[in-house]
């Protein structure tokens, strides 16, 4: 079977116009607001309930503020966003459905865990770029309390961390993807690679960095073999969440194949936060970690020109409450896209 000519390889595409990232909105907590990236992000809270009656509600809420920021920074009216792609980390995707609710915009529930936002960045990137919409809103979050709650144990039964262990952000990104290039634009996207589903039969939830980190290897191999690129041609290969722990691992994963990153990779999890005086473990993970990371540190520099090119993979660990107590691994998955300086 002919492939189009917008296909790229095995698992990647060119797109047939760039999709133009035309405005973001980042809202975090209180872990983030002691961070580096504090004064770059829009709204902080010492509240991480943000007036809410539970944690659930509390990141539905940043959904909702993330979106009205994005709007309101932008410019632009909620009628005139033809598509939200939206996720998040809780069962069925409810910080996302009643966060969003409020919006009355026709809505792509999605679930890529940690990855979520790589994955709502591709598809509203496609979506613009093949012409079936010319603005879309894709946002994603997570929160630390109620990710605890979901797949490990709740706050108040005092579980000891280990050093492996990742602290879920508690935060929301949200960004305007249009079809129209203007004066506003922080990042074009003009690539995509989808990443597949690896299992290297780990089964420690308390060591997501290293659940996740053969996904991220598996889709910057693919996507530098579809493209014929070496990694020196990107400023930074940025994976989403795989801490300190899953970064070493991902370097050493890629070093067997011949693929040397250790020279411009960086992770959001390990740019958040300060790991060693904010005591989380190996560093950040959650939807929100790479979303708040791309609109409060990455997008910038990409739009002063400060970094031409990166390659942007946010980074999932496919388990569930179920799957882990049933004795299940934990897979992973890595979406990854092209960000260009405009």
């Amino acid at each position: 079977m002919k492939k189009s000519a917008f296909e790229v390889g095995r698992s990647s595409a060119r797109l047939p116009m760039p999709a133009y990232i035309s405005g973001s909105g980042c809202i975090a907590g209180s872990k983030e607001s002691e961070g580096p990236l504090a004064r770059q992000i829009d709204h902080l809270s010492t509240d991480d309930k943000f007036g809410m009656d539970s944690w659930e509600a509390a990141e539905s809420f940043l959904q909702k503020e993330a979106v009205r920021i994005l709007l309101e920074k932008s410019g632009t009216d909620k009628r005139e966003i033809r598509y939200l792609f939206a996720g998040d980390l809780l069962g069925q995707s409810i910080a996302s459905s009643f966060g969003l609710l409020d919006y009355e915009i026709p809505l792509f529930g999605l679930y890529g865990a940690c990855s979520t936002c790589g994955e709502s960045l591709s598809l509203g990137a496609m979506t613009i770029a093949t012409g079936l919409a010319s603005k879309v809103v894709c946002v994603t979050s997570s929160h630390f309390a109620s990710a605890e709650k979901e797949f490990r144990f709740p706050l108040e039964y005092g579980a000891q961390r280990p050093k492996s262990s990742t602290w879920t952000v508690t935060g929301s990104g949200a960004f305007l993807v249009t079809a129209e290039r203007s004066v506003n634009v922080l990042a074009a996207i003009t690539e995509v690679t989808t990443g597949r589903i690896i299992d290297m039969g780990i089964k420690d939830n308390s060591n997501m960095g290293c659940a996740m980190a053969p996904a991220a290897a598996d889709t910057i191999r693919q996507h530098l073999e579809d493209f014929g690129r070496d990694p020196q041609e990107y400023d930074w290969i940025i994976t989403g969440d795989l801490g300190q722990v899953g970064s070493k691992a991902l370097i050493d994963l890629l070093a067997g194949k011949g693929i040397d990153i250790s020279a411009n990779h960086m992770d959001c999890g390990t740019t958040i936060f300060d790991i060693e005086k904010q005591q989380v473990g190996s560093g950040g993970s959650g939807c929100g970690c790479a979303a708040v990371t791309l609109a409060a540190h990455i997008l910038p520099r990409i739009k002063s020109g400060e970094w031409k090119r990166v390659l942007f993979l946010p980074t999932g660990a496919l388990l569930s409450k179920t799957s882990f107590n049933e004795g299940l691994a934990v897979p992973g998955i890595a979406h990854a896209i092209v960000l260009e300086h405009v």
